[in-house]
C-alpha cells in the first residue's frame, strides 16, 4: 500500500502538511481492505492539507496526486442546480415554470405530468417522475458486466425522459421526495433552452471560469480524461460483490449523448470542488434568493438515500454520528465515488475520492465509507 502526503499545488492555500491521523487511518484501512486508491483534502480557515492512500494505476503502481481530474458522478448535480438559479436571478426562467413551458409534450405518461411539474421540483428532487437509471434495461446496461461493452453508448437526453415516463410516477408533484437522475437531466436541457447556449458552455462562463476551476469540465464527446488522472475502477455490480472482478473503465462516454451529462457527467478535482463548495456555503457565488432557495430543504424520507439527510437544490444537509450537521455533495459514477463536505459557513471542509466503485469489507456501502471519511474530519 502506497501513503503519502502533497501540497494541494493551489497557490491560494498551499498545503505543507497531511490530513489529521484519524482521516488517513480511514483511507488507508480502505485501502488495505482491498480498493484502489483514496485521497482526502481539508481545509480549516486558509490552512489546506492533502494526504494519499493507495494507487492511481494499479498497474504501474502510480500514486495519486492533488492536481489529478477524476470523474465526480452525481456532484454535477449542484454545478447543474447553481446554472438554472443563475438563469433564475437573470430572468431568463422562473423556478416556478413548469417543465412544459420549456420542453412542451416531452413529460406526458404513467402519471408523469409536465404542466404540473415545475423547475423547483426538479432541483429539490420533489417531482416524482421515475429514475431512468434504475429502469431494468439501464441497470443491465450500466450497472452490471454489460457496462463494458455498452460504456461508450449515446444516449439524447430525450431517450433518457422517455424511459423515465415508460415507467409509473413515483407520486404527485410536491407530495414526497425521491433521488431521481430525470430530474437533473430535465433541469439541464431546460437550462439550455432558457439561455440558448449548450450547457458545457454556460458552464464554463457562468461558473469554471470566473471561480477559476481550471481542471472541471464537462465532457464533450471524448471518452478519454483530459490531463492527469487516476484509473476509474469497477467492479460492474449493482448489488455490492466483493467477489467480482475489478476492470479499469476510466475510459467512458459520460457526456452531453449519455446517460449521465448534467445528472452526474462532470469532471473535476479535490482543490476545484473544495473552492466551488466554499463558494456556495459562504453565499459568494449566488444572489441572495437564489441562495436562499439552494439552501431551502426537503427531508428525506428514511432509507430513500443517505439517512438523516435533508435536500435542497443538488446540495444536501446530513448528520454525522456525533449530532453534527454537515453540507454539501455527494456522487458516484462507474468507477469512483466523490464526497465535498463542510461546515454551514464554509470554514472547514473535506474532498474525498475512491477510484473505485465499491466499498471495503468493513463498510455497507461506499456511501458508508465516505460518510465516515467526513466524519473523521468534522465529526
Amino acid at each position: 500500500m502506497h501513503t503519502s502526503s502533497h501540497p494541494t499545488g493551489d497557490a491560494t492555500a498551499a498545503a505543507t502538511n497531511p490530513v489529521a491521523p484519524h482521516v488517513r487511518e480511514v483511507i488507508e484501512q480502505a485501502v488495505r481492505q482491498g480498493v484502489p486508491g483514496m485521497v482526502a483534502q481539508t481545509r480549516d480557515g486558509h490552512r489546506t492539507c492533502w494526504s494519499t492512500a493507495g494507487v492511481a494505476d494499479v498497474r504501474t503502481g502510480r500514486t495519486r496526486v492533488p492536481q489529478e481530474r477524476f470523474r465526480i458522478g452525481s456532484v454535477t448535480k449542484v454545478f447543474t442546480a447553481a446554472v438554472v438559479l443563475q438563469l433564475a436571478a437573470e430572468h431568463k426562467l422562473s423556478l416556478d415554470n413548469t417543465v412544459d413551458r420549456w420542453l412542451p409534450g416531452l413529460l406526458q405518461g404513467n402519471g408523469h405530468d409536465g404542466s404540473r411539474i415545475t423547475v423547483r421540483h426538479l432541483l429539490r428532487q420533489t417531482s416524482g417522475i421515475f429514475p431512468y437509471s434504475i429502469d431494468p434495461a439501464m441497470l443491465e446496461r450500466f450497472f452490471n458486466p454489460g457496462f463494458l461493452t455498452r460504456r461508450f453508448d449515446r444516449m439524447k437526453p430525450e431517450q433518457l425522459v422517455k424511459i423515465a415516463v415508460s415507467h409509473p410516477a413515483q407520486f404527485q408533484p410536491g407530495e414526497s421526495w425521491a433521488y431521481s437522475n430525470t430530474n437533473y437531466i430535465l433541469a439541464g436541457m431546460i437550462a439550455e433552452r432558457a439561455d440558448g447556449r449548450p450547457f458545457a458552455t454556460q458552464l464554463v462562463e457562468r461558473i469554471t471560469r470566473p471561480l477559476r476551476l481550471t481542471g472541471t469540465y464537462m465532457p464533450g464527446d471524448e471518452a478519454e480524461l483530459q490531463g492527469v488522472h487516476p484509473r476509474h475502477y469497477s467492479k460492474n455490480t449493482a448489488d455490492g460483490s466483493l467477489t467480482a472482478p475489478v476492470h479499469d473503465v476510466t475510459e467512458q462516454n459520460a457526456g452531453h449523448d449519455s446517460h449521465a451529462w448534467t445528472a452526474g457527467g462532470m469532471v473535476s478535482t479535490a482543490g476545484d470542488l473544495d473552492r466551488f463548495l466554499t463558494a456556495l456555503l459562504r453565499g459568494q457565488f449566488l444572489p441572495p434568493q437564489q441562495q436562499h432557495e439552494m439552501f431551502t430543504t426537503t427531508e428525506v424520507p428514511p432509507q430513500a438515500w443517505i439517512d438523516g439527510a435533508t435536500y435542497g437544490s443538488g446540495i444536501f444537509s446530513m448528520k454525522l454520528p456525533n449530532g453534527r450537521t454537515v453540507w454539501g455533495v455527494a456522487g458516484m459514477i462507474n468507477g469512483c465515488y466523490t464526497f465535498a463536505m463542510g461546515d454551514r459557513e464554509g470554514r472547514r471542509t473535506i474532498v474525498t475520492h475512491l477510484n473505485g466503485d465499491w466499498a471495503p469489507a468493513d463498510w455497507p456501502s461506499g456511501i458508508h465509507l465516505m460518510t465516515d471519511v467526513v466524519a473523521a474530519e468534522l465529526g
